[in-house]
Formats: C-alpha cells, structure tokens, sequence
C-alpha cells in the first residue's frame, strides 16, 4: 500500500535566494532517507513561496520493505567437531541470533564453509520513521544564515509559523521548537490569512490560488513575465529582459501584480547600466526599452496583493526610485570632475589586502605582468595595454562604483571615453573583469584578455603566496573562479603561453610579500591550475577523467597544448582496437622502473623482433617528429599505433632482463625510446582499458 508524503514548512517571509536550495535539500534528504530505510517511493514534487517550503512525494509505501538479514559466523570446522557434533561456538552463535543450532546453515565463502544465519526481518511503519526523524530533517535544511526567535533554542531562516505534515490523509506527528505539526495551513499573509485544512498536494494548490497564494514557482514566474510584458506594452515599451532579476522577484511575492511607474526623462542622461542597475539593485524593479533599445522613462515593479488604487502605489514607487536616481546623477556629475590619471594614483590609499599591499601596488604588479604577455602574444598591442592596465582600476574610488560595486569596469570604460581616452583603451578597461561569473563571456578583445590574464594571475600568486589558499568550503578571494577564467581565456583565444614562465613572473613581481619559497608557491598553484583544467575537461567538455589525467599527467604549462593531448587521447579512446593498442604501451611503460638514457648499440639487437622493433621505431621517430611540431597529436597516435606489431612480437619473442648487463640495457634503452614518443602525449599507464 502506498500513500503521498506531503511537508509544508509555514514561515515569516524567507529571503529570496534561499528558498530553491533550501527545496532541493528537503527533497535530497527525504527521499535519501526513504532510500536508506527500504521504502520505495515516486519522484518528489517541490514547491515554495516566500512564506512556505512545500515537499510533497507520491506513491510512498507505508511500511519498510521486508528484508532477508544474513549473518557470517565461525567457520564450519570450528562449530561442528569430527563427528558432525555441535561445538560450544556454534551453540553461542546460534543462541546470539536466538536461533536452534539444527537451523545453522553452511555457506560457502571464498575463505571456506561458514556457518551462517538467514534471518526474516519485516518492516517498520514509514509513518513511525518518519515521525522520529522530522524534527531533525527540519533542523538539517540549510540556509546562509539562521536566525533564533523567542526563547527557543532551534533555528531556521525565519520563525516557523506552521508545519503540516501527512501522510494520506492521517497527520505525522512531531513538533520543532514551539510549532507542532498539523494539517493546516494558511493563505496569503494579507488578503486571506485564515488558516485552512490540507487534504493533499493538488487540493492545496487550488485552494492557496483561491487564497491569493500561487505555489508553483513555475506559474508565478510566468505570470510575472507575461504581467510585466504587457504592462510594458501599455506604454509603447517592452521589458528588458533579465533573468536573474525574474528569478528573484518570483520568490519575493505570492500573489504577483504588475505596476507600471515612471520617472523624469531628465535620468536618462545616466547610462543605462547605471540607471539599469538603480531600478533593479535598489527596487527589483523591471527596466523598460522602446522600440529602437533605448530606455524608456518607466518602470515595472511586481506588488504582493492586490492594490485598491494602482495609480497611488505606482506612485510612491516613483517616488522611492527617483531619489535613488537622483544620488546616482549626483554620483556621476561629481565623478566626472576627477580624471581617471588622478583617481589612479588614490589607490595608493587603497588597502587591497593587508599581506598583498595596496591597490596602487597590485595595479604596478599587473601592469608588467600585462607588458609581458604583450611583448609574447601581441607586441601591437601594447601601447593600449599600459594605459589601460593603469587605469583600469580607477573607478574604485569613484562615487558611482563605492555605491554599486557591481558596475567596476563598466564605469570606468564610461568614464575613460568621456575623458577621451581612445576606445580600444576603454574597451580594455571593461573587459579585463571578464568573465565575472561562472560561463560568463571572456574578453573579446587581445589587449582586454592580457590584462585580464594578468591581474587575474598576480591575484591567484599573491594569495598562495601569503598563505591565502582556498578550502573545500571557503574561497573568499575567488581564486577558482579566477583560475578557470584564465584557463578558459587562453583556450578560446587561444594564446600559446608558458603558465610556468608566467608564474616565474609574478612571483618575482610579488617577491617582497611572499611568507615562503617562490619555487613551492609556484607548485602549488600549477597543481590549483591541474585541478581546475582538470574539472573543466571532465565535467564541461565530456572527457573521460582517465584520459584528462594521463594528459595532463605530462604537463600543462602549455595549456592549449594539454587540451590538444586530451582531445587526441579521447579520440583515440574510441577506436575499435584501442584496448590491445594502451595495454601494448602500457606494457613498455611498466618493464622501465629508470630509464635507460644510454644510445641504443646497434650491434647488440642479437634477435630479429628487436632488429625490426628498431627499424620501425626509426622510422615513426621520423614521422611523428613534424606532428609533434604541429601540436598534430591525433596523427601522432595513428602513426605510433602502428608500433604495435613490432612492439608485441617483440616482448613475444625477447627476453628483456637478459643475464648479460651490456644487451639487457640496450633492449632497456630501446623501451626508452619507445616510451619517449608516448609519453609527448601522456601517461599511458593512468588510461583505463575494458
């Protein structure tokens, strides 16, 4: 028998970005719970509001499935004596599983015959189970930060109002801090507050809608896109599209209206990513553009509850938005009587970090990171390399940027054309932030992407070099997100740079700061890059992590070049002989414990297999030599592939560790040379074959 599982948690009104995360673990534990305990169950169902986390999961057997419990005793010989009697052990084991010995059976193992017990273990009420296990599962949800209310001692993101809980139609009993469970709920905060009895998930939902309360966030964002649409479409506009700000306005209100406000033409003199970031930082309020792009002087703000009058609340939305933009105009006037030169040199009294100096100090640092790429990548380049770099993080000290530090780059960019500066220099300015998130666009343009290499690198040195290094749970400094941005800045390009020499740089730049050895700080953050390089093939590009790691295994100061290995490598993974191929490589990878670095004696290949072994070796040492120039790993795999028949008739018919010193290390010498050629494109030994 089976019966829907059903957890409403009613709470004071939760932040925004803690409602999905805080569903998925409800989800993830209960039905992880179920699981453990032998009860099957159907897929979850989450929903949530501001005011309520919503688990509801069909078809949930009311009792733990039975089970066949098997239990391993003392050996046969030691329980039973040379005339089939029963020892003392088998009598004390039987008696342990409260069994009669004549029920002891004999099981086979691969240690010997066993005695053992089959025991019938039926199942327990799910009812029961989970009735123990709420409080906890409740006090188990995860939010940023937690708060205590009253006098109680539990925690939860808000004060807990209500919790129905059900399985069926019966109440699961359990009470966390002062709020014990029930079958009720309530409806929207203002306009139907009364509470309301819970029969199952699909009667709940209709009966919240008939209560001003839309469950499903799916629904809600919907009626918020299409609400504000129109409303946008009421004054000649259309919404401007953000998804982020759409997400988060969907678990801010229950029952959502959208209202269309306006402001004075005379703000749109703010750029828009200013006036943009105003409307929506301060006021989640929606943007609206006419039919050319342009900002249009409205606004759409989604309300709670109905409005008896729409004008007067729009109204003193109005009121609420223009004084923000008004600071902001104020802001940006005020910043334009400054130059960009001038604020660059008040970084100086800017502390970047109390172990890695001041801003102005970063900025030098970066600076001549920044000229050497240059001189490497793009000699052309970098004239608007330097003055951008210089300048790139002026904007900190502006009014604008101290009030929205969000728009870092974007008004500096503003402000260096206003002053003249020449485009490309802007340009670099904004993009040497990129990517500022995760899958978020690299820098478009070769000057934006050196800078930004450079103070993404002198960022990730300083830190390990200082002793700031990332943990599994902290990352203050970004420094993974930093670190994937230049991996992913480099390959996309792509630029052919030495992460090594790189790194020789920017530690020699941050010399006077470091707490231990440039030559382990450098180490350290080539194995943070391995890592890093490593995920990224693996969970975003589908490779193999095998494959990943026998590439990478050789090296990755070249990181086009790494890729470029793996990529051939997972090709190569999937020919139909690859198996015999990597076990014929690994074989000669494996017999050389040293390598034997000494010229291979032509005189001393005694047997023919070795004799051919070394003609065909001469030969594809020729072939693949231009290959390897070309970074043409694919083909290098084919032409080494072609080794293979030597190579087996070989080991078929030589014995390597020969008696005699002089030939057994000139069949070594000639395995080394073999393993040469492989290991240009990675560790065989490390790939996984059926």
């Amino acid at each position: 028998m089976t019966e829907a599982l059903f957890i409403e948690i009613g709470t004071e009104e939760i932040p925004a970005s803690y409602i999905i995360p805080a569903l998925e673990s409800m989800s993830l534990q209960m039905t992880r719970f179920l699981d453990e305990n032998r009860i099957s169950h159907g897929e979850p169902t989450m929903a949530g509001t501001p005011r309520r986390l919503v688990l509801n999961i069909p078809d949930v057997a009311t009792s733990q499935e039975a089970v066949t419990i098997e239990v391993i005793g003392p050996p046969k010989q030691a329980g039973f004596d040379a005339h089939g009697n029963p020892t003392k052990a088998a009598e004390g084991f039987a008696r342990g599983q409260g069994v009669a010995v004549q029920d002891l059976k004999i099981k086979e193992t691969a240690k010997g015959e066993y005695l053992c017990v089959y025991r019938e273990e039926s199942g327990s009420s799910t009812r029961d189970l989970i009735e123990k296990m709420l409080p906890d599962f409740i006090g188990r949800i995860p939010f940023p930060k937690s708060m205590h209310w009253g006098s109680l001692v539990v925690t939860f993101a808000r004060p807990i109002r209500w919790i129905a809980a059900l399985l069926g139609r019966e109440v699961l009993d359990c009470e966390y801090g002062h709020v014990r469970s029930s079958n009720k709920s309530g409806g929207h905060r203002f306009m139907s507050p009364e509470s309301f009895e819970v029969k199952d998930f699909e009667s709940h939902r209709e009966n919240l809608r008939h209560r001003f309360v839309i469950l499903d966030p799916a629904e809600r964002k919907k009626l918020i896109a299409d609400g504000a649409d129109s409303a946008a479409k009421g004054v000649g506009g259309s919404i401007l599209v953000d998804e982020d700000l759409l997400d988060e306005v969907t678990q801010l209100v229950e029952f959502p209206q959208p209202l269309v406000g306006q402001f004075e033409e005379k703000y749109l003199e703010l750029p828009p990513e200013l006036l943009i970031t105003v409307i929506k930082k301060h006021q989640r309020y929606f943007a609206i553009t006419g039919p050319n792009g342009a900002l249009l002087p409205y606004f759409v703000t989604i309300s709670n509850t109905v409005p008896k009058d729409f004008g007067l609340v729009a109204a003193g939305n109005a009121r609420v938005v223009r004084a923000r933009l008004e600071d902001a105009r104020f802001y940006y006037r005020e910043d334009q009587k400054v130059r960009l030169d001038e604020r660059a040199e008040q970084l100086k009294g800017v502390v970047f970090h109390s172990k890695m100096g001041t801003s102005h100090e970063k900025v030098e640092r970066f600076r001549e990171l920044a000229k050497w790429l240059a001189e490497r990548i793009s000699p052309e380049s970098l004239e608007t390399v330097l003055r951008a770099s210089y300048l790139c993080k002026a904007d900190l000290v502006t009014g604008v940027v101290g009030e929205f530090p969000e728009l870092q780059g974007i008004m500096g960019k503003t402000y260096a054309l206003l002053q003249g500066e020449p485009k490309p220099v802007a340009d670099v300015i904004y993009e040497h932030y990129l990517p500022n998130r995760a899958g978020g666009p690299i820098p478009e343009s070769v000057g934006g992407s050196i800078v930004s290499i450079a103070d993404k690198i002198d960022t990730i040195a300083a830190c390990f070099g200082v002793g700031l290094i990332p943990t599994g749970t902290a990352d203050p400094f970004a420094l993974r997100r930093q670190t994937l941005g230049i991996i992913r800045i480099v390959l996309e390009h792509p630029f052919r740079i030495s992460l090594g020499a790189l790194l020789d740089k920017a530690l020699e730049l941050l010399a006077p700061k470091l707490v231990q050895p440039a030559a382990n700080v450098k180490q350290d953050v080539l194995d943070f890059f391995q890592g890093r390089l490593q995920n990224f093939l693996v969970g975003q590009e589908g490779f193999g992590a095998d494959v990943v790691e026998a590439a990478l295994a050789i090296g990755i100061d070249d990181i086009v070049d790494a890729v470029e290995r793996a990529k051939a490598l997972a090709g190569f993974t999937k020919r139909p002989d690859f198996a015999p191929l990597a076990t014929a490589f690994k074989r000669v990878a494996n017999i050389i414990k040293e390598p034997e670095t000494a010229p291979i004696d032509t005189g001393l290949l005694q047997v023919a297999a070795e004799q051919s072994l070394y003609s065909a070796l001469q030969a594809t040492e020729s072939a693949v030599e231009g290959l390897f120039a070309k970074s043409d790993y694919a083909g290098a795999l084919e032409t080494l592939a072609q080794l293979k028949g030597a190579v087996d008739s070989f080991f078929d018919s030589v014995l390597v560790m020969d008696k005699d010193e002089s030939v057994r290390r000139n069949r070594l010498a000639l395995l080394t040379r073999i393993q040469g050629l492989f290991s240009r494109i990675g560790d065989f030994r490390k790939i996984q074959t059926p």
